[in-house]
């Protein structure tokens, strides 16, 4: 019997995505990509001043290369990647001139920014002194450095519920399928810190319901901000 997998099902509505937002950037955590456990292959050792590597790497063959149509954002504070597909013809026509970006923070490994500056792959340093990426002044440098004002996020929990705690989210789109995994271990859609005892859940406002072929369903939802939030 072949296996399920919801990607190939979801295909359809990750177009619809793309064509209703128009995102100039893709989000996704390294844990998609680097198993948590896993060790990445040992990088060089960096010698020298690495003071310059905690610098925005924006390298002009890239930012101004008049292709240049979105970005592949991938958070990577801790240095785990290896071998980024920097173009995104890789994918397929569609994805030309889209190119990888970067996410990390001054807590990074200084081999793995000298790793990516050699490779040519850009990053933003965004915090970091909690061990951790700012998120929120890593999506500010998004937008004013690189006019970046649409993100789509297909991450996984733990990076889309740091978002939703974060207030980073403004809209939420589900799609269900007509099965149940159960499990302890099924991967959860918001892998957010526990709510503190004045924090209230997260309200949304349904803005769109479609059933689609298959018995799938469709649910779009906005973000709604509670009175009092220092959200702009």
């Amino acid at each position: 019997m072949e296996a399920w997998s919801p990607n190939t099902e979801s295909s359809s509505l990750f177009e619809l995505l793309k064509l209703t937002h128009s995102p100039q950037a893709m989000l996704e955590g390294s844990g998609s990509f680097v198993r948590e456990g896993e060790t990445p292959e040992p990088l060089p050792p960096f010698e020298g001043d690495p003071s310059g590597l905690y610098q925005d790497f924006m390298p002009d063959p890239v930012i101004g290369h008049p292709d240049l149509r979105g970005w592949f954002t991938i958070v990577d504070g801790r240095g785990r990647g290896r071998g980024w597909m920097k173009d995104g013809a890789a994918f397929g026509e569609e994805w030309i001139g889209w190119h990888m970006l970067i996410l990390v923070g001054h807590h990074t490994p200084p081999e793995y920014l000298a790793y990516l500056q050699q490779a040519g792959i850009p990053y933003l340093v965004a915090g970091g002194n909690d061990g951790h990426v700012d998120l929120r002044l890593a999506l500010e440098k998004m937008a004013a450095l690189l006019d970046v004002d649409c993100i789509l996020s297909t991450a996984g929990g733990r990076l889309n519920g740091a978002l939703l705690r974060g207030g980073l989210v403004d809209e939420i789109n589900l799609e269900f399928f007509p099965a149940v995994i159960g499990g302890l271990g099924t991967p959860m859609l918001f892998n957010s810190p526990e709510l503190k005892p004045d924090e209230r859940p997260t309200r949304l406002a349904l803005t769109s319901c479609c059933a689609q072929t298959q018995g799938r369903v469709w649910l779009r939802y906005q973000v709604v901000q509670e009175p009092g939030s220092n959200e702009e």
